[in-house]
């Protein structure tokens, strides 16, 4: 008996077991293949997926394996520059572009899981049916291996997920006609840090700086061109003529013929069965954010299942996993398959058409910083779930939106990342004041109860400042200095000024100081929180990451 089995053991469902292993959930994953996939597939991660990298204590191993603040370029048909990416803020803690190897920071998260004695990875091991019981889900691998009872079963296992079918959930969307061939190149023989991605009607591609010496090349294949000529060297060598000296003398590491997908899948959640990453959703690649998205799946259903898990949250909270996500994903499909169709028209009428209309905009300044620092991408902004807005609600509320994740001092620490600070669970941070007392004692013991860290935020001028009020240094608060002046911009801009963060950093719930007590008890109705765990269950004993440790090893 476990509490979660993962089946799929990518990145999404390595990242959720570190999760759920942090948070003292037990856990086996199960992966029908016999060790991780050695070949690059993603090659872009954001500061979103560093940051829960970094909530889960691998992001200094995971670090030496990307190419931080990288810039892409879009060129038209005779190379002419169209429009550039490089955006320039870190607001979570992190470039919002990096390139990476995808095996190597697989293998980080799959080391990481070294740490945890009830969290568990079985290889080649296929399910092969599972069930819906009263209380639980019995899943069954075959005849000679014994079935596994668990409480929840979560699907990461793929655009062909076995997990969605046995649920009986639809996969709805389209699967583009036109086919691409990636390869994958050692030695870089380019060797620039950067990324171009080519609108060229005659071949449209792209061109991408990966880590250690590792550059990605992608070409549309025409419909006259088969499947076998994208996998001859020589017909690869014809495609990588026009961008490299000499063609015939590269390293591949590999290259594959496949289409785009728009899809996702009819619900997160089905009972005691719950999708994510591939299993959730498939997008093109042009805005490399199928990876991210999916690392964004594990970051928002972990904490919940470890909440309902450990008796801290009501089985009703995983329904808030398919309201937030599902919105979200379904943004990032449409704006991927969008994007992909501005590069890759073949009619060159249209592509003349299209470089007009987009140099035309570039003399706009606010249409090119538009551009320059992605604010085209949906940020995740969650209008229901596990959140509470206030009534009615205001257009610049911060609820539902990631908090920002800047450079702070504590007492004990200088120039230490917010989320360092906090922790691992929830937070009740406010500017220029004591959480505590605002709360009010019951409120604070609720909180406390369930593992929260409450934080104080002031002007760095007054990080030392003992004054009149005791609480303030009874060890109950933790007094952050805004040592870059980043939380106060922030507070300048919000009315809000006390904020509870949830375990993802997303702002759960936020208004003026005098109303605290209001909103704590507005969240614990929302949020489906337990007085003390349920039947009394206590909070779990939590695995602390060290943030700059590494692991090392496999699991097996």
């Amino acid at each position: 008996m476990v509490d979660v089995i993962i089946v799929g053991a990518g990145p999404v469902g390595l990242t959720l077991a570190n999760v759920l292993g942090i948070q003292g959930v037990r856990t086996l994953v199960v992966e029908e293949r016999d060790t991780l996939i050695d070949y690059p597939r993603g090659v872009g991660l954001d500061d979103e997926s560093l940051r829960t990298f970094q909530s889960i204590g691998l992001v200094e191993g995971i670090l030496p394996h990307t190419v931080p603040n990288q810039i892409l370029r879009f060129y038209d048909g005779n190379r002419r520059l169209l429009a550039e990416m490089a955006p320039p803020d870190a607001r979570f803690g992190w470039p919002k572009r990096n390139g990476f190897v995808q095996p190597l920071v697989d293998a980080q998260l799959l080391a990481g899981l070294d740490r945890f004695d009830h969290v568990q990875v079985a290889w080649g091991r296929r399910m092969d049916s599972a069930v819906e019981t009263a209380d639980g889900v019995k899943v069954d691998f075959g005849p000679e291996i014994p079935a596994v009872q668990a409480r929840y079963l979560v699907g990461c296992d793929g655009g062909r997920s076995v997990t969605r079918r046995i649920a009986g959930v639809s996969f709805d969307g389209t699967t583009s006609a036109t086919r691409w061939v990636v390869v994958d190149l050692a030695n870089d023989p380019l060797g620039h840090p950067n990324s171009e991605v080519g609108a060229d009607p005659d071949r449209p591609y792209a061109s991408i700086s990966i880590a250690h010496g590792i550059r990605r090349f992608e070409f549309m294949i025409h419909a006259d061109e088969t499947d076998e000529q994208a996998e001859d060297p020589e017909f690869v060598a014809r495609l990588l003529a026009p961008y490299v000296p000499h063609p015939d003398k590269v390293d591949v590491i590999r290259r594959r013929v496949y289409t785009h997908h728009s899809r996702i899948a009819g619900n997160f959640r089905k009972g005691r069965f719950l999708l994510a990453g591939d299993a959730a959703h498939l997008m093109p690649v042009w805005q490399g954010q199928g990876y991210n998205s999916g690392i964004r799946d594990a970051a928002n259903l972990g904490w919940k299942l470890a909440a309902v898990v450990n008796g801290q949250a009501g089985d009703a909270l995983l329904d808030s996993y398919d309201t937030e996500r599902r919105k979200h994903a379904r943004a990032m499909i449409d704006l991927s398959t969008l994007v992909g169709r501005v590069i890759s028209p073949t009619n060159r009428k249209v592509a003349v058409l299209r470089d007009k209309l987009i140099r035309g905009a570039s003399v706009v300044p606010a249409l090119k910083r538009y551009v320059l620092e992605m604010r085209f991408k949906p940020m995740p902004r969650y209008e229901q779930g596990a959140v509470y807005h206030p009534k009615p609600p205001t257009a610049d509320s911060p609820v539902g939106t990631l908090f920002i994740q800047p450079r702070v001092d504590t007492r004990e620490q200088s120039n230490v990342l917010l989320d360092d600070v906090i922790g691992l669970n929830f937070a009740v941070l406010c500017w220029n004041n004591n959480p505590r007392a605002l709360l009010g004692e019951e409120a604070y013991e609720r909180w406390k109860a369930l593992g929260a860290r409450f934080i104080a935020a002031r002007p760095q001028t007054q990080l030392f400042w003992t004054g009149h009020d005791a609480d303030h240094d009874d060890g109950s608060v933790v007094i952050v200095g805004d040592c870059t002046g980043a939380l106060k911009s922030w507070f300048d801009v919000h009315a809000e000024s006390v904020l509870v963060l949830r375990p993802d950093r997303c702002i759960a719930g936020a208004d003026i100081a005098q109303r605290a007590p209001e909103l704590s008890a507005a969240l614990f109705d929302v949020l489906h929180l337990m007085e003390g765990g349920v039947n009394g269950a206590s909070s779990p004993v939590l695995y602390v990451p060290q943030p700059t440790a590494e692991s090392s090893g496999t699991v097996g």
